[in-house]
Order: structure tokens, then sequence, then C-alpha cells
């Protein structure tokens, strides 16, 4: 068996070899293979949808490698809850360069913060210690050699967050119970549309965010919390290859500028910061005023009321005063979107003024528009108007329930500059409380239809004036309302030729003047001197020398300048009393102090009139009343308090004609002006007295159970000391007791130690010795609080050592008045402040 079995073994088989057959070559599939089941959507890029599953892929030719594109984001729609505003919002623009690494292709944003002279040897040194973006990296699926064309699939580029981040940002030290997206969910986004151009090519998105769970599902715009939608547009535009000329931006007039640094100059100052501009050229360069070749064209979205279209339309064209001076006629013009038109509002070759009545939001209007990074030049821009403008309502009741404005600011800005938002505009939102002030008044006055509709007329005709300003590429000017006396601001003859005020990019206050025989205009209607002097600065075809010679006229009156970076809103930010919101005439004191004064005449009349016009109704509409009453109030309140330690600023430039000190402090008569007003108007036992029968009548409309997450009794005493409070949070700001001590470096006569003693004079003094009110006790105790903070709370640092000492100075001098007097209410008062006093003064030791 053994032998057999090696027998066997060893035995071999011959048999014919056969060669193995010769692998095939792949054949390696062409574009029109991996597309002959989609649709070809032909444009810019040319694009391939899948027509059973959707997917997409995109052709880029070889003359498209290595070219700059621009990339453009706008929110189609989105709810509320994610802490920016939604349908209309505009991103910021970038630029991205297209590039082929080996089989790749590679999308990767450019740096456009920085220029280089390129006739300076430094200029090969451009690249050094910069990083662009490479925000994909994407196979080629096919290659056309003899048309010279890529495949690429596109779901990876546009069905995720790769050309820009969608989900906003979760905050450090957010509420665990706050509104939160879940993660993108790859399977449930898609694409909307796909609308391909020779120049650019827009693709909506809607971006799922989906989570199990959620603690919080949101506002009632979002109908399921774990599921919530995003739509957007992406654009992405041929870079203009045109004649357009840069503009380079002038720190005395305010346009929005891209930021460029030059950093092959030598100077102090080395900015090349572009001007954002549209490009309009004569057709007749050789006349002093010609049409433009191709005019600035704005369509009205047909959801305009129909009612308010002739305003509208009135409104926009008055920016033609302002191109006519420019050199240009007709510069604008205003159509109107047919309800059969093809064409969508969101298509970005068209400028839309557009409305909404949004669930939620934060701006009543926004003038946003888009530019090209690398020059300044502007490429399409929208309005965003929302309907609850022209309501009598109070849109996000909680901001308005805060005394504060400059709280309501903060809450209406917590959002910007995000990864793709900038600031949004408010003043459709400050124009609209003023407006419902206007209404109030004059149902109280018993003006009649006419009156009404002229002052709810140019309220709009401002609001379009700003907005249509702001896409002109024009920011915020808010020392414009400073134009006027205030023996002037109610002549028409001469506010009708030059405008209410220097400018219409201000937040300026209604001028609803309290004599009522002799009113105005309540709001500016046709663009402002420095308005006219900006757009030829933009507009006007110019040399160097005239260029130089229009931006000596800064010094002017009528064209003084100042932006959201300088303005006073909030406490302790910027320094000029002039730079600010909710002021106006060039003697805001004194006319912040006529505001409040109307506020209480009307608030003595309200109730009696609402009794009669509001009768079968809730009484929601009086709580409103006296919140924006009480709103006017505080405004005015924190107009006065800028003046003290403020400082002027004049932007003028070395040696330039009319221009004065760049720093001088307000004077010592207007502070002391203002500290008098705060302690008659704001700290005194009477004020904010409105009737005390109104406060029985400030009941909200009952919603279902709305009132169950809070008391539904009017909080008074909470909203008196939150305006007294806003004032006190800036006059002992760390910036502003430095200021008043720096400042008496160069002229301010009001000194640190003298304005504290007036201070606490004005909150002690006339009542300390006797019985104290509960607003005044209020008022005390937050102060007496903030002064320990100064001097022994977490900030303590950041006060200087002599605006300490004062603090503990006052505290002492507070803790001598309190002695015990007056009723039981005043003397567990006074030994609530003692008791508060000496712990503090113990902690010291």
């Amino acid at each position: 068996m053994e032998a057999q079995s090696k027998i066997k073994k060893g035995k071999k088989k011959h048999k014919t070899e056969v060669p193995a057959p010769t692998p095939k070559k792949d054949k390696k599939k062409t574009i029109k293979d991996l597309t002959k089941s989609s649709k070809k959507i032909e444009g810019l890029f040319t694009m391939y949808q899948d027509t059973i599953t959707g997917s997409l892929q995109m052709v880029l030719s070889e003359n498209q490698i290595n070219k700059e594109f621009i990339y453009f984001i706008q929110t189609v729609d989105a709810p509320g809850d994610l802490g920016f505003a939604g349908r209309g919002i505009y991103g910021k623009s970038k630029v991205f360069k297209i590039q082929k690494y080996f089989n790749k292709i590679e999308f990767i944003t450019q740096n456009t913060s920085f220029y280089f002279d390129e006739s300076k040897a430094i200029a090969n040194a451009k690249e050094a210690n910069i990083s662009n973006g490479n925000m994909a990296s994407l196979k080629v699926e096919a290659h056309d050699k003899k048309d010279g064309l890529y495949l690429i699939k596109a779901d990876g580029l546009f069905l995720k967050e790769v050309f820009s981040q969608i989900k906003p940002p979760s905050r450090p030290g957010g509420s665990p119970t706050a509104f939160k997206l879940g993660n993108l969910d790859k399977e449930k986004t898609k694409i909307i549309a796909i609308n391909n151009y020779p120049k650019n090519i827009d693709l909506v998105i809607e971006y799922i965010y989906s989570k199990p769970s959620t603690i919080n599902g949101g506002s009632n715009a979002v109908v399921d919390g774990r599921n919530v939608s995003i739509k957007v547009n992406h654009s992405l535009i041929e870079m203009p290859d045109n004649d357009y000329e840069i503009k380079l931006d002038d720190p005395r007039v305010g346009f929005f500028t891209t930021q460029v640094d030059d950093k092959t100059s030598m100077s102090s100052a080395p900015y090349r910061d572009l001007v954002h501009r549209w490009h309009l050229k004569k057709k007749d360069p050789n006349t002093a005023i010609s049409e433009p070749v191709t005019p600035i064209t704005w369509w009205m979205e047909n959801t305009t009321p129909k009612e308010i279209r002739p305003i509208i339309k009135k409104a926009g064209e008055q920016w033609n005063i302002a191109f006519e001076k420019a050199g240009f006629k007709n510069a604008i013009v205003i159509k109107q979107q047919p309800d059969d038109a093809e064409w969508d509002a969101g298509d970005i070759r068209y400028n839309v003024l557009r409305w909404t009545s949004s669930p939620q939001t934060r701006f009543g209007g926004y003038g946003p528009s888009f530019v090209n990074p690398r020059t300044g030049q502007i490429l399409g821009a929208d309005i965003m108007i929302e309907y609850a403008v022209l309501a009598g309502s109070l849109r996000g009741e909680k901001l308005f329930e805060k005394a504060a404005l400059n709280t309501y600011y903060e809450e209406m800005t917590e959002f910007i500059n995000t990864d793709n938002h900038d600031i949004y505009c408010a003043a459709g939102q400050m124009a609209q409380l003023d407006n419902m002030f206007g209404t109030i008044a004059n149902t109280v006055f018993d003006e009649d239809g006419i009156e009404k509709s002229k002052m709810v007329n140019q309220f709009l005709h401002f609001l379009i004036l700003h907005e249509m300003g702001h896409t002109l590429g024009l920011n915020h000017n808010m020392k414009s309302s400073q134009l006027h006396s205030i023996s002037d601001i109610n002549n028409e003859d001469i506010t009708s030729e030059i405008g209410l005020m220097g400018s219409v990019m201000d937040y300026p206050a209604i001028n609803y003047n309290n004599d009522r025989d002799n009113q105005g205009q309540y709001w500016t209607m046709r663009p402002g001197p420095y308005d006219i002097w900006a757009i030829q600065f933009g507009y006007q075809p110019m040399s160097e020398i005239e260029t130089k010679a229009l931006l000596s006229k800064s010094t002017q009156p009528e064209l003084v300048f100042g932006n959201d970076a300088d303005d006073m809103r909030s406490p302790g930010k910027a320094i000029d009393p002039l730079v600010n919101v909710n002021d106006l005439t060039n003697d805001a004191i004194q006319y912040a102090i006529n505001r409040i004064n109307l506020s209480n005449e009307v608030a003595k009349e309200v109730l009696a009139k609402y009794k009669v016009q509001e009768k079968g109704n809730s009484y929601q509409l009086l709580g409103n009343s006296y919140f924006v009453l009480t709103g006017q109030q505080a405004a005015a309140a924190n107009t006065i308090s800028r003046y003290i330690g403020g400082i002027y600023i004049d932007r003028g430039m070395v040696g330039q004609k009319g221009a004065t000190k760049p720093y001088t402090p307000v004077s010592l008569q207007d502070q002391k002006r203002a500290m008098t007003a705060l302690g008659k108007y704001v700290f005194s036992s009477n004020s904010f007295s409105a009737p005390k029968e109104l406060y029985n009548y400030l009941a909200p409309q009952r919603r279902g159970f709305n009132l169950r997450s809070k008391n539904e009794d009017p909080k008074i005493h909470d909203r008196v000391l939150g305006i007294q409070k806003s004032v006190l949070m800036h006059l002992l700001h760390p910036n502003t007791l430095q200021r008043i001590t720096d400042s008496g470096l160069y002229g301010n006569k009001y000194t640190l130690s003298a304005f504290m003693t007036d201070l606490n004079n004005a909150i002690f003094k006339s009542d300390i010795y006797s019985n104290v009110n509960s607003f005044r006790q209020n008022l005390q105790l937050e102060y007496t609080n903030m002064l320990i903070d100064m001097v022994t709370g977490k900030q303590t640092s950041k006060f200087t050592h002599n605006s300490k000492s004062m603090a503990l100075y006052n505290l002492k001098a507070i803790r001598a008045m309190a002695a015990p007097s007056g009723n039981i209410a005043s003397r567990a008062h006074k030994q609530h402040l003692r008791t508060l006093i000496d712990n503090a003064v113990k902690e010291i030791k």
C-alpha cells in the first residue's frame, strides 16, 4: 500500500499547456458614459443631475483651471431661532481658485486681505506665512482630452458645508436648554434648484439637521425641532473682466469697504481699503451729466403691498438727486416685478426690494450687497423689509420689555460678525418704535387722518431711503442728526430743501414736535448734504486733485461723519456724544428733555383715549403704549448721559482747513447741564411718574396658557429701574470714569470728584433724611451695589485707582447720610444701605 501510494504520488500527468488569456484592458469610462442617465444643465459650469437619484456631477474645462471665481451665499429660508435672520440675508463673498493636483480638482479659498506692489522686491515674498483654504479635493472621474473637460462628483461639494459653514457655531457657556440644531443629515439634505447662466451658477440647497430628541423644540416657526431645515443659495460667479476702477477709502466718509493691508508700504497707516460701489459709467463721458451705460435697476417684488408701491418708487428715485450731483442722470431705476415673472427674487442677476412677514425676525429693514473682494465692485443687492414694521404691535416683546434700549441693541446684534454674516441694520426696529410713539401721540392729541397718514408715509419713505443707501455702499452716519437747531427742525422751508438731517443713514429720533401747531417733517424725505457729498466721492469721475478738494470739505458741519464703530449706544462704548442713535438737533440734551416731557404728557391722557377708541378690545395696545412711552424716556435718558465725560471727535486731516483738534472735551457747562437733567428726569423721586390709574390697565391679552411661565402683573418697578440702571451702567463704566480723568489733561473741566459728588447728591440728597419712596429705594440700592462692585467685585481691576477711591468716598458719604429716619420702610431701607456698606468696607480691609 505504501509502495502503491508512492507510485501514484510520483506519477506525472501529461496534458497540453494552454496559454492564459491576455487580460483585457479596462476601457476608461468617458464623460458621456458617466452622465448618460443624467439631465444636462449648461452654463458657467456644466452640471449633470442624475434623473433617478438626483446626484450631481460637474464639468470643468481646462481653461477654468488656475482661474479665480467668486463665491457668495444667501439665505433662502431659515427660522429665526438660529440666531440670525432668515430670508434674503447675505453672507460674505470670497474668492476661490480651481486647481488640478494629479487626478484631483481642488477648490482653494484665496486670501484677499493683502496687497503687494509687484514693482517692489518684497512682493516676491507675498505668499509667506499666509494660509489659503483648501475647501475640497475631488477625484477626476473622467477626462475628455479632446475637449479639455474634467468630470467630478459634486454632491460632496454642495451637500456638505464645504463652501461655507451653515450651522451656527455653539456659544461657549450657552444654556444647555437653548435651541440647538442636530447634525447634518446627509440622507435628507438635497438640491432644491439649479439655475445655470453663462457667468454664474446658483444652487439652492436644503440642509437638514437631525437629532433623535430635543430639550428645546424651538418656536412655532419650527415644526419639528429634531429635523430643522435651512435653505441657502450658493452662487459661483465668474470673476468680472471689465474696466472697473477701484476706489480707495478715506476715513472722513463712510462707505462699506474690503479691508486690505499694503504690505509694501512704509506708511504709518498702510491701508488700501476698497470702497464698495457699483460699476457706473457715463454713456457720454464728455458731458457734465449723462445717463449711465447700465443704470442701477431695482425691482419691487410682487410681495410688496400695492398701496405702498408708489411711496417706495418715489423714495428710491430720490437717490437720483445725489447721483445728478455726481454727474449721472437716471442712475436709479425702479421697476415692478410682474406677478407672472419667470424669474425669482432670489436670482442674483436682479436687485430686488423684497417683503416678508416672518414668524421671528431681528431686523425691520436690511439693505445688503455682495462684492468682488478683489476690487470692491458691488455685483448685486437686495433690500429686505419686514411687513411688521408697518404694524402696531411690539415685535419681540421680550426685547421691548427691557427698559434699556442699549440692552435691546446688544441682543439685536449678538450674532454679528459670524463666519458668514456682518452687522445687520436696526433702523427698521428703531424707526418702528418711534413711529409707534408718534401714533400714540397722534391719538392722544386727536390728530386727523391726513396727519396720521403723513407720518406713516414719511416713515416708510425714510426707511427705503436708508436701506437703499446701504445697497449703494454707504454705511451708517450716526452723527448727521445734529444738522439743524431746535428752532429750525420743524421749518419745512429748510428741511424740505436739504433734509431733516445731514444723512438718511442715521438712526434719528422721530421729529415729533411738542408744539402741535408747528409740526414739520416727522422723517427726512431726501438724501441729505452728506449723502450727496459721499455719492460724489464714490461715483463721480474725478482726478486725484479733484478728489482731495472734495474731501477737504469734510469739516463743514453738514458733512460730519461717524458710524457704528464710533456711536455711543452701548454703555462705555465710544466717546463722542454727537455720534449716537435716537437723538436729533444740535442741542440733543434739550431735545431729549423735550421728549421726556412729551412722553409724560401723552401718558397722562393715553388711558382716557384708549378707553374710548379700543372699546370692545383687550388692553394689549395700552400695555404696548406704556412700553413705547417709557422706551422714549429711556432713549432720551441715554442720550443725555453720553455728554458726561464725552469727547467731540474731529476726523479732519493734518493741516486741513476748518479742522480742529482731534479730541475736544464736552464743555463743563454742557456736562453740568446733562447731570442736572439726569437728576431731574431720571433719578428724582418723581421721575417716570405715570398716572397711577394707568397701572391697573397694563394687562396683556390672554392667549391660551402663554402666561403660565411668567407672572402676569406688570413689572413697573423693574421697568423704571431698568432705565435708571442703563444710565448708571454708562456713567459708572470703567471707560467713562477713566476718560473723565484722562481728559482733564487736555481740557475737561468736569473733574471725577465733582461728577461723583454730583451723582451721589442726585441719587440721595433730596430724600435720604426723610421718607424714601419705593422707586428711589430701588435706585439707591442699585447705585450703592454698583459702587461696592467697583471696589470689591470681580471687575474691580478694570477701574482706575482714583475711580475706586471716589467710589469708597461716596459709600462712606452714603453711610453717614443713611441714619434711621422716616417711615418703617425708609428705616429698613437705610439700615439695608448701612449693612451693605459696612460689609463692603470690612471686605476691603
